[in-house]
């Protein structure tokens, strides 16, 4: 069984580029699969990218401001989850 933490709340969407924006509230990597749930969005993914400020890196920590390019459109309040195990 899969379990879910979670991480932060999606702040903004950026429909041309299709990155989500995120109040981070604990740390995530490049690799890490996470859940955005809200009410009209469920997508699951493994994230391929962090941005911030416009730099990409490898992992981002609590309270930072991250970018991160998503599958399907985010809204803002949506809750995002670190998914771990299965």
């Amino acid at each position: 069984m899969a379990k879910e933490t979670e991480i932060g709340k999606v702040v903004d969407y950026f429909a041309q580029i299709e990155v989500a924006g995120i109040d981070l509230k604990k740390a995530l990597k490049v690799g890490d699969r996470i859940r955005v749930r809200g009410h009209t969005t469920e997508l699951e993914q493994v994230v391929g990218s962090i941005q911030i400020e416009h730099e990409s890196v490898q992992k981002a920590k609590a309270g930072d401001k991250i970018g991160i390019k998503v599958a399907e459109r985010c809204r803002g309040g949506d809750r995002v989850f670190k998914v771990s195990g299965d």
